[in-house]
């Protein structure tokens, strides 16, 4: 079993991430860790819709606001 989220290669946290704009440790600990308790992840999969700067801790990261 992965423990990389199945959701990440289209996230846009691996894009924020990739460009320089995210922090390692939101990778580290929910994209290729404990995914599962990623509320971004959550809401993927109920199909709930979610703004792409929410971090996986369900807060809003204002400096990666996409318009």
């Amino acid at each position: 079993m992965s423990d990389t989220c199945r959701w990440y290669p289209l996230c846009p946290m691996k894009r924020f991430f990739e460009e320089g704009r995210l922090d390692e440790k939101w990778i580290k600990e929910y994209c290729k860790g404990n995914y599962r308790e990623c509320v971004r992840y959550r809401m993927e999969d109920e199909g709930k819709p979610h703004p792409d700067n929410m971090l996986p801790d369900g807060s809003i990261d204002k400096k990666n606001v996409l318009f």
